[in-house]
């Protein structure tokens, strides 16, 4: 195995030289990247050529900060009948249903293969999909976290296992046929469970979820805080306008006021969607320092409607991306679709700067990993190679490649040091696109 292939070993250099690299200061040319032990220990713009070359524009790694691997099953199968919620909510359960760990294992391998030659270079895996058949435990009781974090080491990518809290179908309903495979009795009953989650290796972070408001009763969302305590802490909030009609009925608040109310917002906290918020909701969030994940791609398949993301950022909410569902999975799709879906709803243009835009679909932090996100020194060497020569980004500026590109202009990937992706081809993983038509195939 290579220095380069191992991510570097410590005392051991890898020069990189980029064509052109996103560096914190914006676009710079002919740029040098040492790389040791995975880390960046030099950048030098305007170094004459030198070590391996990667030609284009070289950008920091990008992270999927909200995605349920599974769901990735249902691309182009719910569009019968004109594609109602209905048909879509029918076909996940029964995708539910029919995973196994081992099963499990096979699909995420080949959906987190396809999420790093789309550009991602770290994942935030929602994961409530615990038991098996009629919610009876595993012999390991976190079985499928395993079969998740062992699919992301086999595929190069980093993974934040934000382990979900789900308790109820709703409102005074329990949880019923496959979504027994989701609970685990009540809070302290989950905290149990994940706190015996103790998963090896320098990719892997472990963090907690409530699934939402309308999942988890209110009396237990403060056991999921207080368990997550400085951890990652994610939470599905104000998806849909029925979730907020049904929070204010029950508890007399919105659902952001309810999470304010049992400690779960936070500078550690994502809240996922954000789509359908009050004034207040948006400025409780903004002083909590509260993020927003913002899932553009799979919001619009499912009609959930266009989340006030600028307003957000305008209250001093940090924004990020995830691709949720995966109907796309694209890191250039999601980043560019923040801001188009913003002109729509606004019908005004220049909603957010390029470099905002990036800063969003690069915050590695909300999902655990701080030193990911920037090509500068001391920070992990998570590096993203886009062409420039294709029919979709020939004669657009380097700093405009991300309103121009998509995931089939990734060339390169290294996630910490190590590659992952080279000249558009997955090195570890062999046939990725065969593998997830074989394993969808089975289950469906």
């Amino acid at each position: 195995m290579s220095a380069e292939q191992a991510g570097g070993t410590a005392g051991a250099v890898t020069e990189y030289w980029c064509e052109y690299a996103w560096l914190p200061g914006g676009v710079a040319e002919s740029v040098g990247v040492d790389v040791s032990g995975g880390v960046i220990v030099a950048v030098e713009p305007g170094r004459p050529p030198r070590g391996r070359t990667l030609p284009g524009l070289t950008v920091p790694g990008m992270a999927n900060a909200h995605s349920h691997a599974f769901h990735r099953a249902l691309r182009g199968r719910t569009h019968g009948d004109r594609g109602t919620f209905w048909t879509w909510r029918e076909l996940m359960y029964r995708l539910a249903e029919r995973l196994d760990p081992d099963s499990y294992y096979r699909l995420a391998r080949a959906v987190y293969a396809e999420m790093t030659l789309a550009g991602y270079t770290s994942v935030g895996e929602f994961h409530y999909l615990h038991h098996g058949p009629d919610g009876q435990r595993y012999d390991d009781p976190n079985a499928m976290s395993a079969a998740l974090v062992a699919a992301a080491a086999d595929a190069g990518i980093r993974i934040c296992l934000l382990d979900t809290c789900y308790l109820a179908g709703g409102p005074d309903t329990p949880l019923e046929g496959v979504q027994l495979r989701f609970g685990d009795g009540d809070a302290d009953g989950w905290a149990s469970r994940a706190g015996a989650f103790r998963p090896e290796g320098d990719h892997v972070v472990v963090g907690a979820a409530a699934h939402s408001v309308r999942a988890v009763p209110a009396p237990e969302l403060s056991t999921v805080a207080e368990w997550a305590g400085d951890r990652p802490l994610h939470v599905h909030l104000s998806e849909q306008r029925a979730e907020n009609d049904d929070c204010l009925r029950v508890h007399g608040v919105t659902p952001t006021a309810l999470l304010a109310r049992h400690g779960v917002l936070g500078e550690r906290t994502t809240a996922v969607h954000a789509t359908h918020l009050t004034d207040d909701d948006m400025s409780t969030l903004g002083a909590s320092r509260t993020r927003a994940c913002f899932c553009p791609t799979t919001e619009r398949d499912l009609g959930d409607g266009i989340g006030p993301a600028s307003a957000l950022a305008a209250a001093g909410v940090r924004l990020c991306l995830g691709s949720d569902s995966h109907a796309v999975v694209d890191a250039f799709e999601e980043t560019r679709a923040l801001e188009l879906n913003e002109r729509l709803a606004a019908e005004a243009r220049g909603r957010f700067a390029v470099t905002e835009l990036l800063a969003a679909a690069t915050d590695h932090g909300a999902i655990g990993f701080d030193d990911v996100g920037r090509i500068e020194r001391g920070g992990q060497a998570d590096l993203v190679t886009v062409r420039l020569d294709s029919v979709r980004t020939a004669g657009a500026a380097p700093d405009g490649v991300p309103l121009a590109a998509t995931g089939a202009d990734v060339t390169d990937v290294l996630v910490a040091g190590r590659t992952v992706v080279r000249d558009g081809v997955h090195t570890r993983i062999e046939r990725p696109a065969t593998d997830l038509a074989a394993e969808i195939g089975k289950l469906l």
